[in-house]
């Protein structure tokens, strides 16, 4: 008998955003539970599981034979999209990886989707971090991002980008930092992310500016490294600040 696989939250909401019919590639299927998941639930008629690394994809490999869809799903080892050929796909999914990391296998695998008509191919994204580097890839490299959603899985929160070939307009520093989309829905779980960061920005720029003096004196010696020190402090307290301040023009927004 064949197992259903059950998707975390963020896997769910995820899979969520491929269109019914589409011919999915998942670059670092890790498991290759979101391809079963699609192909078990009929959104996709079949998909390809493909990962950098061997010990995951043979894990995906033997989940994939549980369920008796070894003839629906192709596992494929691959470095990012090196191996997926231009067509093969019109709809890939980069998830749970680091923003520069994201963009770094986009941009390498930029033989997938520069030909991509306008409006028609996806790009379904889950950075875990930088997804202000993502957005601005995105932007710069012809996408236009159609909608954005925001959730919290076991206490972290996740964001998930659907892009296509298409022109944004140049957007203001939160947009990139927030998601543009999230920000003009108002969206609640964006919120509550905001006022998390708001109280613990807070809590770091107090304890930087209150010692600051006490560190200056200690820190501040006829050497360079002393100097260095202090520079570098300013400079996080510099950075913070200017984060704050973001932080509440975007809360102020969205009230």
């Amino acid at each position: 008998m064949r197992t259903e696989v059950k998707l975390s939250k963020r896997l769910e909401r995820i899979a969520s955003f491929v269109q019914p019919g589409s011919r999915v590639a998942d670059i670092g299927t890790d498991h290759g539970y979101v391809p079963i998941w699609l192909v078990q639930k009929g959104v996709c008629p079949s998909a390809l599981a493909m990962d950098v690394r061997k010990g995951p994809l043979e894990r995906a490999e033997e989940h994939v034979e549980e369920v008796g869809l070894s003839g629906k799903i192709e596992l494929r080892l691959s470095d990012g999209l090196a191996k997926l050929k231009a067509g093969e796909a019109d709809t890939v999914v980069i998830a749970g990886m680091g923003g520069k990391l994201t963009c770094r296998i986009l941009e390498q695998g930029r033989h997938v989707w520069e030909n991509w008509s306008e409006g028609k191919e996806r790009l379904i994204l889950s950075p875990q971090s930088e997804q202000d580097e993502v957005r601005h890839f995105l932007e710069k490299q012809g996408f236009s991002i159609l909608r954005e959603a925001m959730l919290t899985d076991e206490g972290k929160y996740y964001i998930v980008i659907e892009a296509a070939r298409g022109t944004m307009r140049p957007g203001r520093e939160q947009d990139y930092r927030f998601g543009a989309d999230l920000i003009r829905k108002k969206d609640p779980v964006l919120l509550a992310y905001l006022e998390k960061e708001e109280k613990m920005t807070r809590q770091v720029l107090a304890g930087l500016t209150e010692n600051d003096a006490q560190n200056k004196k200690r820190t501040l010696e006829a050497s360079e490294a002393g100097e260095t020190a202090i520079s570098r402090r300013g400079a996080r307290i510099n950075e913070l600040t200017a984060y704050l301040a973001l932080i509440e023009e975007t809360r102020h927004e969205m009230q």
